[in-house]
């Protein structure tokens, strides 16, 4: 009986409790907040290891892959200064191992070398390779093993002119609600390839809109923050197609959260075809219209 009363007292308490208050919006604060998260986003773009400077995508088959400008090679690099016969990547074991041809200098990892392990199955390392203002490393997709290859002068980096965007508002500076998933939970994330990867994902996030409730499933971020991968009705229309992402402040002690739209952000697919971004999941696409943040890339330029 008294587990009871006191059951029953603490549902009173509670639901005398005051509801939990919102700060008070910042008109000028989190406009200021979010254009200058997007200028930091814009720089990182342009950056040496951003995604505007991607100008080759090269996935190795098993033995000997012969590269250079000639087209001849298993890996054409688009360079005029590039031998026509530079080298070969020779992949065994799921090891990628770099030799190049008398007269070539490349660097690996800024020292000047003439072979070179670049990719190893068992180190953390990505060495990445240069010649002259070209820039390559190794990437691995599922079973995949391939070059990315960039251009610190490629001319979408020298023409780049930004993103249009949505104006920043509070409508979509949204409260929510952070719903732990079951420890160890993966769910599938497919990627531009078709490659399928269970990934991590610590749970939901729900919040509402116009008086119904959505939900999203979220990924791990980091330490800090949770990893939406999510789809509207603006996709193809007005934003990216395969939709876009966020990264949102992971849950307070109670659980709340605050999905900030204004912050979502195109793919890298959006800038290059030679990404191999991660699709949003069937159920992270919205019935509705998301118009907060990055709008489609070629908006910004007239096409």
């Amino acid at each position: 009986m008294r587990a009871l009363l006191a059951l029953l007292v603490g549902i009173i308490l509670l639901s005398c409790a005051p509801a939990r208050k919102e700060p008070p919006y910042d008109a000028k604060a989190h406009p200021a907040q979010v254009d200058a998260w997007h200028q930091h986003r814009l720089e990182e773009l342009k950056a040496d290891d951003g995604w505007l400077n991607l100008v080759g995508l090269f996935w190795l088959k098993d033995g000997i892959n012969t590269f250079g400008s000639g087209p001849k090679n298993d890996l054409v690099f688009p360079y005029a200064n590039m031998p026509a016969q530079a080298g070969y990547l020779l992949l065994k074991s799921n090891t990628v191992e770099l030799v190049t041809l008398q007269g070539v200098k490349v660097k690996v990892d800024t020292v000047e070398t003439k072979k070179a392990i670049i990719f190893h199955p068992d180190s953390s390392r990505n060495p990445r390779v240069a010649y002259q203002s070209l820039r390559w490393n190794i990437i691995k997709r599922s079973d995949k093993l391939g070059v990315r290859l960039r251009d610190l002068e490629s001319p979408a980096v020298r023409d780049f002119r930004g993103i249009e965007r949505f104006p920043v508002t509070a409508t979509y500076k949204l409260p929510g609600r952070f719903i732990p998933g079951a420890p160890d939970l993966k769910i599938p994330i497919t990627n531009v390839l078709g490659q399928v990867t269970p990934t991590s994902s610590p749970g939901k996030v729900e919040f509402t809109w116009e008086g119904k409730s959505y939900v999203l499933d979220a990924l791990d971020g980091g330490p800090e923050e949770l990893y939406l991968i999510f789809g509207d009705d603006t996709n193809t229309k007005e934003t990216y197609g395969a939709g876009r992402f966020l990264y949102i402040p992971r849950a307070d002690s109670a659980g709340n959260v605050v999905i900030d739209f204004n912050k979502s952000y195109n793919p890298p697919c959006a800038f290059t075809e030679f990404a191999t971004c991660p699709l949003p999941p069937r159920q992270n696409v919205l019935p509705i219209a998301i118009r907060a943040g990055e709008k489609n890339y070629g908006a910004a330029h007239g096409e």
